[in-house]
């Protein structure tokens, strides 16, 4: 099956080189690079250029997150869709190969890999990571949890299903519901791992966990994080990540960071989280709740 790799961006030319770097050095490279750039000011368009890929402009303006996957996916080709974020880079040069393993079932119509955080970014996303993404892969997930900074979905059920250009974010958890209703397979795929670069301020933080909590409302409807849960889940992130950074001697570097990150997340979190059914439980604690060590 031939493939294509989708990668949306916006002023990304820090993180590029890296990436693409990584794509030339896969033992299964994509059959084509598909770069959707949304107004770039920096040298990003010239950098995608450069390695090959196909550009496409839209206007700052009309960018989603789900409009901008469904232009790329038009304009791709191939049978097994790819996407990345323009701030990941690749840890291992089976990434690609790793990655679609799992469609040699045909009954497998989404795979997602593992992530891991940057190692020299916010010391709480390096350990929310490791929750989100943990060492064991899971081949058949029967929940809607998955993430498009590292993922590959069919083409076809793209077609049938395109990303919902309304939402404000978790576009791929739609899309991964989409799959499960169809009676499809989601594979997690541990060792098809990436580097998922945040170096956000606080602001843009709250903002982003803001942005998907609205977002986990249209999907699912209300889930219980009020802002006791909030609270109560902040207390529990913070204390975690005190915790793992003592132990690994970077407790005075780390603590007001991630004070300031776990705030940002759950009170962002705390705007859009009410009432959740049995369906959307384990997203839920996938999201928010820190994994048993």
């Amino acid at each position: 099956m031939s493939s294509s790799i989708v990668i949306r961006a916006l002023n990304e030319a820090d993180h590029l080189p890296r990436l693409f770097e990584g794509l030339a050095d896969q033992t299964t490279p994509p059959d084509e690079i598909v770069f959707v750039d949304s107004g770039s000011t920096d040298d990003s368009v010239r950098i995608a250029d450069s390695y090959g890929a196909s550009i496409v402009h839209i206007p700052p303006g009309d960018f989603t997150f789900g409009g901008a996957l469904n232009i790329g996916c038009e304009r791709a080709k191939g049978d097994l869709l790819i996407f990345a974020s323009a701030h990941v880079y690749p840890t291992t040069n089976k990434w690609i190969e790793n990655l679609l393993a799992p469609f040699e079932d045909p009954a497998v119509g989404l795979s997602y890999g593992g992530q891991d955080g940057d190692p020299e970014g916010n010391y709480s996303e390096v350990q929310l990571l490791q929750d989100w993404f943990p060492d064991q892969s899971d081949l058949n997930q029967n929940h809607p949890f998955c993430n498009n900074a590292n993922c590959a979905v069919r083409r076809d059920i793209w077609e049938r299903h395109p990303y919902d250009e309304t939402l404000p974010g978790l576009e791929d958890m739609a899309f991964a519901r989409q799959v499960l209703a169809e009676g499809a397979k989601i594979a997690y795929v541990h060792d098809a791992r990436i580097v998922h670069v945040h170096r956000e301020h606080f602001k843009q933080t709250l903002n982003r966990y803001k942005r998907e909590a609205m977002a986990y409302t249209q999907i699912f409807g209300r889930s219980d994080i009020d802002l006791r849960r909030a609270s109560k889940l902040f207390a529990q992130g913070l204390t975690g990540d005190l915790k793992a950074a003592k132990e690994a001697g970077h407790l005075k570097s780390t603590a007001i960071m991630s004070t300031k990150f776990r705030f940002a997340q759950f009170a962002g979190a705390y705007l859009g989280h009410r009432e959740h059914t049995g369906e959307t439980a384990e997203v839920v604690r996938r999201m928010y709740y820190p994994r048993a060590k």
